[in-house]
């Protein structure tokens, strides 16, 4: 019975040897943000949007182009400013003189990858036009209601709320990403890579360097597979756990959401399949744990001075709980 359990029922071969090509694809231009292009993959496969926070020149808004351009979709950019109205986000409605009459023109959140860049840039007022799009894909202007096609996806980039010019993203907003991504400078050993393959490329467009790998039917088929995956009784209670210890933590002035618990599931039934797996191990939910939840927790104001990390917090709440096997 228990060989059983651990068989493989459900054949992820082509998801595999999709993800391969994917991570072969970036890695030719990308080096040494591995966690990152896998995070980013996830997120297509978990069905989440993705926010990805690091300082600038760190390869951000490459990465995220290199992914939308391994999807044949359609790609649309957002670059947010303190200038920028909801309406440049989501549309609006224009007078047509010859019909007497309003026509809705769509604006660039109307496609399958959206790149958010500098997301942050931007006053509340615009980031909340996100609000209704990113949770139940759609939106609703002067009354009508238009749906996203889909698959649909938010890739979000955004600088360290330290940097000049930025605002804090409100918990709400925060708590319709999947992934929290943190993206740090390159090791000397990746650096120099990065300068020798610079320096041999012989073109400056990188992203003609990379093509079309999945189309819209795989991603939707693909996402039926992971959600199909098997998880345990006793995994299900091991991330509930996790999620109600944020809640009781002493460290933490927030804790974590019921959709968090969601999202930890839904994202490590995508890591088990990006390897191989048709099920959950309890490794799958301990990897996603910090990507789903540093961006959903916020810290006592004690931790923050102490410059203790949600990371941190996170890990050593894990620690405290058996781990189930």
């Amino acid at each position: 019975m228990e060989e059983e359990i651990f068989e493989n029922r459900t054949d992820l071969s082509q998801l595999n040897a999709s993800v391969e090509q994917i991570r072969e694809a970036l890695s030719k231009i990308i080096i040494g943000q591995n966690e990152m292009i896998d995070l980013l993959i996830a997120g297509i496969l978990a069905d989440g949007h993705v926010l990805i926070e690091g300082v600038p020149g760190v390869a951000k808004t490459l990465t995220a182009r290199l992914l939308a351009r391994s999807i044949d979709s359609d790609f649309s950019r957002i670059q947010f400013t303190p200038d920028l109205m909801p309406s440049d986000v989501l549309g609006t409605s224009v007078f047509n003189p010859k019909e007497a009459s309003f026509e809705f023109k769509k604006g660039p959140i109307f496609g399958n990858v959206v790149l958010v860049d500098e997301i942050n840039r931007a006053p509340a007022k615009t980031q909340s036009a996100l609000f209704e799009v990113m949770e139940e894909r759609q939106i609703t202007i002067d009354g009508h209601t238009y749906k996203m096609d889909e698959p649909f996806i938010v890739l979000a980039t955004q600088n360290p709320i330290e940097h000049e010019g930025t605002y804090r993203l409100p918990e709400a907003q925060l708590d319709r990403f999947l992934f929290k991504v943190e993206v740090g400078y390159p090791s000397l050993e990746e650096e120099t890579m990065i300068l020798m393959q610079q320096h041999q490329l012989k073109t400056s467009d990188k992203l003609n360097e990379v093509q079309p790998i999945l189309s819209e039917r795989q991603i939707m088929d693909y996402r039926a597979q992971v959600r199909g995956l098997h998880v345990e009784q006793k995994l299900l209670e091991f991330a509930a756990q996790i999620i109600h210890d944020t809640r009781i933590s002493k460290s933490l002035y927030l804790g974590a959401s019921p959709r968090a618990s969601l999202s930890v599931i839904n994202s490590a039934k995508a890591i088990a399949a990006m390897q191989g797996r048709d099920f959950v191990t309890p490794e799958d939910i301990i990897k996603v744990v910090p990507p789903v939840l540093r961006h959903r927790i916020i810290l006592t104001p004690d931790k923050e001075m102490e410059g203790v990390s949600a990371d941190e917090v996170l890990a050593d709440i894990i620690k405290k709980i058996e781990v189930p096997r």
